[in-house]
């Protein structure tokens, strides 16, 4: 058959990037596509229904393949690159699906880098597609637009993985090892870049099928030995993040806590873990009082960092059993007796089925969780008005709504003092602290959770980073509520100078628009709220609405929360 004229069978075990390809399986005889096709339909088969991107030049093929598959993916384009991650981590997190941004080369992935690295601090699975220059011509410092140093290495600095497609033969199955990363052992991003000549180019490409990855099993002595140490016990206590919600393994986790009557202490990134109108939950608030006098700790799925960064942290004469998919969190912040390296669903639901052998009577433990439940709300309940704006909130989000916390005063108490009551129902920007993200988060978050409602809180500061995508609101019809409130200042940073430097302020004042009739412009219902009752009433009319809407929150300098949540703190 003539070259390019139709159809050849081809091996399907190959290496590509230095990419194994063996055991994979073609869908079927070769096809004649450009790299941007093969790149669309790549993404189709591993069960991509959404891109948040923006074109470019070195986009162009990409782009008119997607429009050929847009019955199949859905494209939201947003007004900035920056906007382009955050929402596929929005996205990724609040559905438990990879999130895929697609973005230009040099600025494009440098704006969407931001969010990458945020992505990366909260261990969410999201798939960056950059463009490159001509390929012949990279790394030569021609200065060609949108050229930079060594881009790949940029990428590699905030991804698990990253790789270049340099023909379109190698697409599928670099795809294939991008998916294949994404739900493998650690979850966090991963990036391909493409140079618009691969994306012109057609070829004779071989599609793969789509990964499908079994849990990751771990050591059954192991777990075996966990479980002797937890029901021999006398005061277990349960130490859970981010790692339970990416297993789905909140079931297991709750019969586990409910067999040794173990308090569950949970991280920002954990917040939905387990109910927090469950007597059991915990949030780090009350690890001072509850860590101390457990003598053995199950770590699952978290860091470890605040506990073992503290002067009540572990202490000796304590076993430390922790349970992780990746080894190399294991024993990082803390010594441990025990270490299981394994999915957290299969770990605990292993515990599950053998603490029962080992385990001694346990009396409930009720009453006493739900006093230092108690003790913790009226500690924070002290951060006014903070606690009644956030409380206001919660009152009016149902169950299943999702909060996008952000850096700002509100968002500060809710990571502690916001009860959470489902999964992947509360969104941080965990240890990256990553001011700005929390607006385009939501959009992406509301993307993924359909009719389920969203708010995002902002300070005036961190939403004017990302403003611009009220238009993307607009445009795609994403009908989330944004708070904003505005206190006409960094307020953190203010705070700070006030108590620590004197009071001698520097660039943490800020100028901002009527916030309301910006909204409008946009065309996004604004609403203002002065009071915490007023906030109740004005964000329940906007959850009704099914419209995009955005409640500005005008207040006074707010005092700091970090006395009442982490004693001795002086800022």
């Amino acid at each position: 058959m003539r070259r390019g004229g139709g159809r050849r069978e081809r091996p399907t075990s190959r290496e590509v990037d230095g990419v194994s390809m063996a055991g994979t399986k073609g869908l079927g005889p070769v096809t004649r596509l450009t790299g941007g096709q093969a790149l669309a339909q790549c993404l189709k088969i591993q069960g991509v229904d959404v891109v948040f991107g923006l074109p470019g030049v070195q986009l162009d093929w990409f782009f008119d393949a997607l429009y050929q598959e847009r019955e199949a993916i859905r494209v939201y384009h947003t007004r900035h690159e920056q906007a382009t991650a955050y929402m596929a981590d929005g996205y990724a997190r609040t559905a438990g699906r990879v999130g895929v941004c697609v973005v230009v080369p040099g600025p494009g992935l440098l704006n969407a880098m931001a969010g990458l690295s945020t992505a990366y601090a909260c261990s969410s699975p999201v798939f960056c597609v950059t463009g490159q220059i001509q390929s012949t011509l990279i790394g030569k410092g021609r200065g060609l637009l949108h050229e930079i140093k060594d881009q790949l290495q940029a990428m590699r600095s905030v991804t698990k993985w990253a790789a270049r497609a340099a023909r379109p033969e190698e697409i599928p199955g670099l795809v294939r090892e991008a998916f294949r990363q994404l739900q493998t052992g650690h979850a966090r991003p991963v990036a391909i870049e493409v140079p618009p000549d691969v994306l012109q180019a057609a070829a004779d490409v071989t599609l793969i099928e789509r990964v499908v990855v079994p849990r990751q099993e771990g050591d059954p002595e192991l777990v075996e030995q966990a479980a002797r140490l937890l029901g021999q016990a006398e005061r277990p206590i349960i130490f859970a993040g981010g790692g339970v919600l990416r297993a789905e393994a909140t079931e297991p986790l709750g019969r586990l806590a409910e067999t040794l009557q173990a308090p569950v202490v949970v991280s920002s990134n954990g917040k939905g873990a387990l109910s927090d109108r469950l007597y059991l939950t915990q949030n780090m608030v009350a690890a001072p009082d509850l860590l101390p006098g457990a003598d053995v700790v199950l770590i699952v799925g978290t860091r470890f960092l605040q506990p073992a960064s503290a002067d009540w942290g572990p202490r000796p004469g304590q076993t430390l059993i922790q349970l992780d998919i990746d080894a190399e969190e294991i024993g990082r912040n803390a010594r441990v007796a025990v270490a299981i390296v394994a999915d957290a669903r299969w770990g605990l639901e292993g515990l599950v089925a053998r603490v029962p052998r080992h385990n001694r009577p346990r009396p409930s433990r009720r009453e006493e969780l739900l006093a230092e439940k108690q003790t913790v709300r009226e500690r924070l309940s002290t951060v006014q008005p903070q606690a009644a704006y956030a409380s206001a909130i919660r009152d009016v989000l149902p169950d299943d709504g999702i909060l996008v916390s952000e850096s700002t005063q509100v968002g500060y108490w809710a990571t502690y003092g916001f009860p959470v009551y489902a999964p992947r129902t509360f969104i941080t920007a965990g240890y990256q602290g990553t001011l700005g993200y929390g607006f385009p988060t939501a959009l992406g978050a509301q993307v993924a959770a359909g009719q389920r409602k969203v708010v995002s809180i902002n300070g005036d500061g961190g939403f004017m980073y990302n403003v611009q995508e009220l238009s993307t609101m607009v445009r795609h019809e994403i009908n989330a509520v944004v708070i904003v409130f505005n206190d006409n200042a960094f307020g953190n940073v203010r705070r700070i100078q006030k108590q620590m430097f004197g009071g001698r302020l520097i660039a943490s004042d800020l100028s901002n628009p009527d916030f309301v009739r910006l909204a409008e412009a946009f065309g996004v219902d604004g609403l203002r709220a002065e009071t915490p009752d007023q906030l109740r009433s004005t964000l329940s009319t906007a959850l009704s609405q099914d419209r995009p809407a955005l409640i500005e929150v005008p207040v006074g300098e707010l005092p700091s929360p970090w006395p009442a949540i982490r004693p001795g703190h002086r800022a």
